[in-house]
C-alpha cells in the first residue's frame, strides 16, 4: 500500500514548480523584447527602456535566467523524486 507524500515532498515540488514558472516568464520576456535601437551616436535604450524594474544582472539576459530557473526547478524535481521514493 503507497503511503501518503510527505510534507517536505510538497514543499519541494512546490518550489521546484515555482523556479520553473517563473523561469518560463522570464524566458517568455526575454523572448519577446527587442533590443535596443541606435540612432547615430544616441542609444533609444538610455532614454525609454521597456520595463524599469532589472531582474538580474545586464551581463546576463532575462531569456538566460530563465533557462537557469527552469533547469533548477526540473534538477530539484527529480532530485525530490529520487529521495522520496528511496526512502519508501
Amino acid at each position: 500500500m503507497n503511503r501518503p507524500v510527505s510534507r517536505r515532498a510538497t514543499v519541494l515540488y512546490a518550489i521546484s514548480a515555482t523556479c520553473a514558472a517563473i523561469g518560463a516568464l522570464l524566458w517568455a520576456r526575454g523572448q519577446t523584447s527587442s533590443p535596443p535601437r541606435v540612432y547615430g551616436s544616441y542609444l533609444a535604450a538610455d532614454g525609454y527602456t521597456s520595463s524599469a524594474w532589472r531582474v538580474w544582472s545586464p551581463t546576463v539576459p532575462e531569456a538566460r535566467l530563465g533557462l537557469y530557473l527552469i533547469a533548477a526547478g526540473l534538477v530539484l524535481a527529480v532530485a525530490a523524486r529520487l529521495l522520496f521514493v528511496r526512502r519508501d
